[in-house]
């Protein structure tokens, strides 16, 4: 296993803990202020200046999801607990997720795993979408 410095592993365990917003609030900071932004593969990116011409990329799968609530449904309840399990999100912080629909509720994500939150959300009438 690899040795970490003492500053590195705690600036990765703050990372870590961060919730949903603080997340994306994080995200969104780097991009306007440096410049960088999470690549597909939930890698950090260097935005690079754009070049003229070039090759088109070729067309990759998609392997990590974004699981979108666009309404909640009749059983609100329901859907909060399901979020908080899903993103260990405190109380207030999913009701004010689930009340705000359409929005992200959990982002980069495996195939697997978003189907699963899914159909969990399906389950109780929730309108979910995966982007």
């Amino acid at each position: 296993m690899a040795e970490f410095a003492a500053d590195i592993m705690e600036l990765g365990d703050k990372i870590v803990a961060l919730s949903l917003l603080q997340a994306k609030q994080l995200s969104d900071y780097l991009k306007e202020k440096h410049g960088i932004e999470a690549a597909a593969g939930g890698g950090v990116m260097m935005a690079a200046p754009a070049a003229g011409g070039g090759a088109a990329a070729p067309v990759e799968e998609q392997s990590t999801f974004d699981v979108v609530l666009k309404a909640p449904g009749e059983k609100t309840i329901q859907i909060i607990k399901i979020v908080r399990a899903a993103t260990n999100l405190g109380l207030k912080e999913a009701k004010d997720l689930v009340t705000a629909a359409p929005k992200v509720v959990k982002a980069g994500v495996d195939k697997a795993e978003a189907e699963k939150l899914k159909k969990e959300l399906e389950a109780e009438g929730a309108t979910v979408e995966l982007k």
